[in-house]
């Protein structure tokens, strides 16, 4: 049973060196359970494992009311269902119960697929996530042309101590101090154009591929964490991360008019990750099987205007936008791209009719 303020890192910090670890992870461990509830956020073996709600037992919810009540799947199962994704505008979550995944090891095993373009990538994508229940791909954000969608697809699954090198073997659960790294200052708008991301997509590409056939779960699964305040990188205006997924019927051509409307849109995305989602679960839960890609984009002029022509494509494709990284979607894009918002809302008056729990994410999309 874990408090809503407990992070990620903690459970980390407490459990891996007993031989435990989350069964749905993000990327990146800085969030605390609340907030993997309200985003019912989904990690590299969505395909396997589904969102976090899968490991979510029960959690004791405060109402508008003031009542405590237990939320699980047997009782109160509407408000249960309906905080995950709920962006915590249906209740406050205090307690959950979640379920950990034994471990022997806080290693995985991970191995490296380049792949020339668009159409190799997706194949790749396809045949490794019948075989390892980790998977990631990176994708560079500037290649054009037959070049259009290369990149390296990285997969994994949990190592076992026999898995690791001897050097390993005498501390297999060990886990990593905080990193000293922090960015000291917001760097120069100017700094991420053209040119030094084609650098940094270039080191990207040579990272990715040569990764080691062993790594800590903190490269695994949370190599940004390295780098303190990281975010600076992008200058004082900052970033904003635009995530979708779009079905696989029709997905290749989909995936490619985006990715050529935003290579020739004047913008200069840094990061580029795609995977593969498995089943849709939840009301309001990102997530279903499809493609999904999240792009991180330097705020600057002109920007907003490119994402509202990508949600047009976007929810065209039958697709839709993560409301845990958006910052742009208006209402009506956001009624159309979740089909079971009507139910949500049901619940919301049930337990919060004078909508005391608000947020201007929640009032700019029509959930509070």
């Amino acid at each position: 049973v874990q408090e809503r303020k407990r992070s990620v890192a903690e459970l980390l910090r407490v459990f891996a060196p007993q031989g435990w670890f989350p069964g749905v992870t993000p990327g990146t461990k800085y969030v605390t359970v609340g907030g993997c509830i309200a985003n019912d956020v989904h990690g590299k073996a969505h395909h396997v494992d589904g969102c976090f709600s899968t490991c979510v037992d029960e959690m004791q919810v405060l109402l508008a009311s003031g009542e405590v009540v237990r939320a699980s799947r047997d009782e109160n199962a509407d408000l249960f269902w309906g905080t995950f994704g709920g962006m915590g505008l249906l209740g406050i979550v205090l307690t959950a119960t979640i379920r950990l995944r034994k471990i022997e090891t806080t290693f995985f095993h991970q191995h490296a697929i380049r792949a020339r373009d668009l159409d190799e990538l997706l194949a790749a994508i396809h045949e490794n996530d019948a075989r390892f229940p980790y998977s990631v791909a990176w994708l560079d954000s500037l290649a054009t042309g037959t070049k259009l969608g290369r990149g390296v697809l990285t997969v994994g699954e949990h190592a076992k101590v026999a898995d690791l090198p001897a050097k390993l073997r005498g501390n297999p659960l060990r886990i990593t101090p905080p990193s000293p790294v922090v960015v000291p200052f917001d760097m120069p708008s100017s700094a991420l154009n053209g040119f030094t991301i084609r650098i940094l997509n270039g080191v990207l590409d040579q990272v990715q591929s040569r990764g080691a056939a062993i790594a800590h779960y903190e490269k695994f699964f949370y190599p940004l964490d390295f780098v303190g305040e990281w975010n600076r990188g992008y200058g004082k205006r900052g970033f904003t991360q635009y995530q979708f997924v779009i079905p696989l019927e029709d997905g290749p051509r989909r995936i490619r008019e985006i990715l050529e409307t935003i290579a020739t849109s004047g913008q200069a995305p840094f990061l580029n990750v795609l995977k593969k989602f498995g089943k849709e679960q939840g009301l309001l839960s990102f997530p279903f099987e499809g493609y999904t890609f999240a792009i991180d984009f330097p705020v600057r002029d002109g920007l907003e205007q490119l994402l509202r022509k990508l949600d047009g494509m976007v929810l065209d494709a039958g697709g839709r936008l993560y409301l845990g990284k958006d910052a742009f979607l208006d209402a009506p894009t956001f009624r159309a791209m979740y089909p079971k918002l009507d139910e949500w809302l049901a619940i919301k008056a049930k337990y919060d009719p004078t909508k005391v729990f608000t947020s201007n994410l929640g009032r700019r999309v029509g959930l509070a």
